[in-house]
């Protein structure tokens, strides 16, 4: 009897220990895929790419998306660049879009104005990842803002090239084309290295802008001051004042200045659709001058100096255009 009993307790403890050895390792197995599921999560925290990227612009920071799908844009310098970059865009200004972009007038496209009469509710309906704006639409930034993320765009003049590299980048970053961009700005800056190379010191240029008769001249750190301080051309007048719309003149100025080159930018082909700028700029008083009588007055394009001025596509239209100059 004895015996049995003491058979059956060490069979009872056999079953115990059999039964905890188990369960701790089940436990242990248990322990192991939970350290491994958190090993994974934390891996794939680590290693979870960035969804939006923060802007610093002249209003202050802006955060947006990475690769928004809304996007408006009532910048011509970055609309002709998200073209080029193959970057679709949902919401443009259509009164105020140049010829080399009327892709952007068709009805696919959705029409939020025009650079200064904007169309909030239309802005408001698209409900935008991106909205991006220039000069003439600082204004409203706030009213911008509040409806989507809104990023500032504008070329500093005083500082061209700098100004207009960082907003590529800023293009680059967003739309995740770095690589792109900094191939695109390295081919401008060969570009503009061989038009360095060929401009002569000795010889002068102006720049004016032909509106409506009127004649206003512009010279370093101006809208089109990028002739004198990144293409090299030395200016007629060292002393032309800088302004939004230039410093108007007489024809007798240009002839007292007595440039070699002459370069014109025609506004009334932009607000009029019809050029007027030789009839103005070629009279008898001008034709005295060097630039005239050497055949070296150029018209340049004002979709790309005026209404544009400062893109991946402008910039390099720019850039030929004094090229042809200076051949």
């Amino acid at each position: 009897m004895k015996k049995n009993v003491l058979l059956l307790f060490l069979a009872l403890m056999l079953i115990f220990v059999l039964a905890a050895c188990g369960g701790e390792q089940a436990s242990g197995d248990e322990s192991g895929e939970s350290n491994e599921n958190d090993s994974e999560s934390s891996e794939d925290v680590d290693s979870e790419e960035p969804s939006e990227v923060t802007i610093t612009h002249e209003f202050g920071e802006v955060t947006v998306p990475l690769n928004p799908e809304k996007v408006v844009v009532f910048d011509m310098n970055t609309l002709e660049s998200l073209d080029k970059m193959g970057v679709e865009v949902t919401g443009v200004p259509q009164a105020n879009i140049p010829s080399y972009l009327d892709k952007y007038e068709d009805a696919s496209y959705e029409n939020i104005g025009s650079f200064f009469e904007i169309d909030f509710e239309k802005i408001a309906e698209i409900n935008p990842d991106l909205i991006v704006i220039s000069g003439r639409q600082q204004e409203h930034y706030d009213e911008l803002s509040s409806i989507g993320p809104t990023l500032y765009m504008a070329i500093d003049y005083n500082n061209y090239l700098d100004s207009f590299k960082n907003n590529m980048t800023i293009l680059g970053q967003i739309f995740d084309q770095e690589e792109f961009i900094a191939s695109e700005l390295a081919a401008i800056d060969e570009a503009i290295a061989f038009i360095n190379e060929k401009v002569s010191a000795e010889e002068t240029g102006l720049v004016v802008l032909a509106n409506q008769g009127n004649v206003n001249a512009y010279g370093t750190g101006s809208r089109f001051g990028i002739i004198h301080d990144e293409f090299g051309i030395t200016p007629a007048d060292e002393g032309i004042e800088v302004s939004t719309h230039g410093m108007n003149v007489s024809f007798e100025y240009i002839v007292d200045k007595d440039p070699d080159y002459l370069f014109v930018v025609d506004r009334d082909a932009v607000t009029t659709g019809e050029s007027a700028a030789k009839n103005t700029i070629e009279n008898e008083l001008v034709q005295n001058t060097k630039a005239y009588q050497n055949d070296n007055i150029y018209y340049l394009d004002p979709s790309y100096w005026y209404v544009a001025g400062g893109g991946l596509v402008s910039l390099n239209e720019m850039v030929k255009a004094i090229e042809e100059a200076l051949q």
